[in-house]
């Protein structure tokens, strides 16, 4: 947006304002202004953060070309984890100069190959896949090879696959249900159970397995027995909801879930059934998305770090886009960086009922 005067002509930025935006001295402001040289790239980048925060347009000559076009490709936007994710990998890939293109899939859209055509026809100068069918384990893992084979570099984030050469960023999934688990055993809960998303997805093979390992410890279960306190669903309040009725058919006071709508799902289940959140079940979700805390009740969950991964991804993609332009022929390395979750406890777990 552009400021006007009363006549509709563009207003003329003052100095003393953008300072006062961005924390700098009018001089520094002059200077950025008139891009002159001396300025350290970060307070630039404040100066022009300010410009655009008070409604001013830029200068013609503060306009910086883009090094390129960076594709996004991500899930449906109902789930707020994916939208968060969104905004960091844009911020960081404009603060390296490259123009995010974001491509959302959507029942009877598009479909993850078919956007990735799209972008490059596009040119695009790499990609950053979030929660694609490279978690998905019944997915052909070739598709990956090809689009590598044909010079466009990626990174994938949430669900390793042994299959692709690319760099994967992760949370740390089996982690993430230790803690919850270790959590609720603490408030002296013994029947917990796990919601979760389908088999057939990295992240929620790696929960299960966490989760088992967490039960097997606190309780000496064996794999077996764990693994019956395993539901598997679909990553939604449904299938939270759904999920919830077995489990509390099978007299779980505690509940782990795969995601934080998950959670939600469950904790409208209970209601359904009478029952209160914390006093008489306790919740625990995953992701920790913007809004989570102003529930009812504020929902304990399992921070997922988005800021460090989202910045690490295009980190890593930036990597493999300056290896590329160096002439680097053979395939990239397949490397895993994993994230360690923090537990956030709110009012949705308590002390189970005596």
């Amino acid at each position: 947006m552009t400021l006007s005067d009363p006549a509709g002509a563009p207003a003329t930025p003052r100095l003393s304002d953008i300072a006062a935006q961005a924390q700098v001295s009018e001089a520094t402001v002059s200077r950025v202004m008139n891009g002159k040289a001396g300025v350290a790239a970060g307070t630039r980048r404040r100066v022009l953060a300010a410009l655009d925060v008070l409604g001013y347009e830029r200068p013609v000559r503060l306009r910086r070309r883009s090094a390129g076009l960076v594709g996004l490709v991500i899930p449906e936007l109902t789930n707020p984890i994916f939208p968060a994710f969104a905004q960091i990998i844009e911020q960081s890939l404009a603060g390296h100069g490259y123009t995010p293109v974001l491509c959302t899939q959507m029942p009877g859209g598009a479909t993850e190959d078919e956007l990735v055509e799209q972008l490059e026809e596009r040119d695009v100068t790499g990609i950053v896949f979030l929660s694609g069918l490279h978690a998905d384990t019944g997915a052909d893992p070739s598709r990956y090879a090809r689009l590598a084979a044909r010079g466009v570099p990626y990174v994938l984030i949430n669900g390793y696959n042994e299959h692709i050469d690319a760099p994967f960023v992760s949370p740390d999934d089996g982690a993430a249900a230790r803690m919850a688990v270790r959590h609720l055993a603490e408030l002296g809960h013994e029947r917990i159970g796990l919601a979760v998303g389908p088999a057939r997805y990295v992240p929620s093979r790696r929960k299960a397995e966490g989760f088992a390992a967490a039960l097997g410890e606190s309780f000496g279960l064996s794999r077996g027995q764990a693994e019956r306190r395993v539901r598997h669903t679909l990553f939604s309040v449904e299938g939270g909801h759904a999920a919830a009725a077995t489990l509390l058919d099978d007299g779980c006071t505690g509940i782990v879930c795969g995601s934080d709508l998950m959670a939600l799902g469950v904790v409208r289940a209970a209601r359904q059934r009478g029952l209160a959140v914390p006093a008489d079940l306790s919740v625990v979700g995953f992701d920790d998305s913007q809004l989570i805390a102003f529930t009812d009740p504020p929902l304990t969950t399992v921070r997922q770090p988005v800021q460090a991964m989202a910045t690490a991804a295009v980190g890593a993609l930036i990597e493999e886009i300056h290896e590329r332009a160096a002439g680097r022929r053979e395939p990239p390395r397949r490397t895993e960086f994993v994230f360690q979750p923090e537990l956030v406890v709110r009012g949705s777990t308590g002390a189970v009922r005596a």
